[in-house]
């Protein structure tokens, strides 16, 4: 529970915020050109971070490494409350974010290396799929609901009780069993080349968001990002003790769970992005409405993976959940592109995030325990720590990408429409069709990238079948044994 806790508090983070920019960026005097370091410092710590924080929580132990990740995300969240100016803000942001790093892969490695049993596993992960799926839409009603009525301030304040009440559950209660620790030298030349190749990547997005992707600082910052990325892989293949050993990444199911995961990030974050828009510009919804409206969303993924994900992962191969779960998402996401002006909610979006939300759930529960299944416990903070980066890379891409697609097909709409339009209303009415023909072009392509992660997940993932072997370990020790649950039929 209280590993869940520390989880929901890192994923609502990252949406929380964003409900309560416009008033924070008032209040500070933060300039429409700097806003976006709000997000971006948070996004470029965490994501550049995670694979470093993965290691130290292995070399340190996950437990330790977990409460001083929450002891410093809730003193960076104190300092972002209370923040007078941009820079104070700024740099809140960026410390939540180190901070986050080391807390993400510390939880969910937690979970790796303490629930070993079939079922234990089954429930402790499907709780932790459903945060990771649903604790951004949660974040978008919390943010709401204390931007409307309290103060934007409070959309920091509140991490604090969480990081709290985690940190001493997890001091007196979670017990890491021993000898899992990596107790290798630091692998510096890693630690700086991962760093700064994810920093370069996810800010590479983030700009291409802003400023376009032909835009020249874009482009250098993905050659840079590749050839770091590219250096990065060669000296993990010669150093003794690497930071991110190639045989997490490269046995073939658990480098299947990454890339879907990746892929589902995308087409997930895109969808938040463009049905808060949809629902506050073109519906006329308030925060609180909105974020109320993402309700079904989080019930579906609650669902899917407490219930589903749960009852069905010591039954079935976990490819027969992902690829699935992948597609009726995508069956959700279909509908989507049905949606015009004055689409009822009740008849189209209600029907379409529960199928989101049911779909993402079920394949988000044994995606979560797969990536860390088979792993030698010195490898599991690494192994963690590819999850968080495949998901953060993934929300940066699927922002930059999705957004751009949109923002092209609405300014091709308002070109081919406008001259239309006599009269004011008329312009109002062609320039909001604009939008939403923005959003449907882009969620479009949102479906395409749910059937590519099915694909991948079904062809891929081939662990865990009932009777059989789950994941290879990286070792020849038994590791495999604790994934391979037998159908008993009584």
């Amino acid at each position: 529970m209280f590993i869940a806790i520390a989880q929901l508090m890192v994923v609502l983070d990252a949406t929380i915020v964003n409900i309560a920019l416009p008033s924070a960026q008032q209040d500070l005097g933060i300039s429409d050109g700097n806003r976006q370091w709000v997000v971006t410092a948070y996004a470029l710590a965490f994501g550049g971070l995670l694979l470093f924080g993965g290691r130290i929580a292995d070399l340190w132990g996950r437990k330790r490494a977990f409460v001083l990740g929450l002891g410093g995300f809730a003193a960076a969240s104190a300092l972002g409350g209370a923040a007078t100016n941009e820079a104070m803000m700024f740099g809140a942001r960026a410390l939540q974010g180190v901070f986050g790093a080391l807390l993400a892969p510390a939880a969910l490695s937690l979970l790796a290396v303490m629930f070993t049993d079939g079922k234990e596993r089954a429930k402790a992960f499907g709780i932790y799929g459903a945060i990771a799926g649903g604790g951004g839409a949660v974040g978008l009603i919390l943010g709401g609901f204390l931007t409307e009525y309290l103060d934007w301030r409070w959309t920091f304040f509140v991490n604090i009780p969480f990081a709290v009440v985690a940190a001493a559950g997890a001091y007196f209660v979670v017990r890491e069993p021993e000898g899992g620790r990596n107790r290798s030298p630091l692998d510096v030349p890693g630690v700086v080349l991962s760093t700064l190749g994810l920093v370069a990547l996810v800010y590479g997005f983030t700009r291409a968001e802003s400023d376009g992707w032909s835009d020249s600082v874009t482009v250098g910052m993905f050659v840079a990002s590749a050839v770091l990325l590219v250096a990065f892989v060669l000296t993990e293949a010669k150093v003794k003790a690497p930071l991110l050993p190639l045989r997490v990444v490269t046995e073939r199911n658990r480098g299947g769970i990454y890339l879907s995961l990746g892929l589902a990030i995308i087409a997930m974050f895109g969808l938040f992005l463009f049905l808060t828009y949809y629902l506050q510009i073109v519906k006329g919804y308030s925060p609180v409405r909105t974020g109320f409206a993402f309700l079904p969303m989080i019930a579906g993924m609650i669902t899917g993976s407490t219930q589903i994900g749960t009852r069905l992962m010591t039954r079935v191969a976990p490819r027969l959940l992902m690829g699935p779960g992948f597609l009726v998402a995508a069956l959700g996401m279909l509908l989507l592109t049905r949606m015009e002006i004055d689409s009822s909610y009740t008849a189209l979006l209600l029907p379409a995030m529960l199928l989101l939300g049911l779909g993402m759930g079920t394949a988000f529960m044994p995606a979560m325990s797969l990536a860390t299944q088979g792993v030698e416990p010195r490898d599991s903070g690494v192994a963690s720590a590819m999850v968080n980066t495949s998901q953060q890379v993934g929300g940066a891409i699927g922002t930059a990408l999705l957004n751009t697609i949109a923002a092209s097909a609405t300014t091709s709409y308002v070109a081919d429409h406008i001259g239309g339009a006599t009269s004011r209303s008329q312009q109002q009415l062609v320039q909001l069709q604009a939008q939403v023909e923005g959003y449907t072009s882009a969620i479009w392509f949102a479906v395409g990238i749910l059937v590519v992660a099915a694909a991948i997940a079904l062809t891929l993932v081939n662990a865990g079948r009932p009777g059989g072997t789950a994941v290879a370990s990286s070792s020849d020790e038994t590791a495999g044994e604790e994934v391979a649950v037998p159908v008993v039929v009584h």
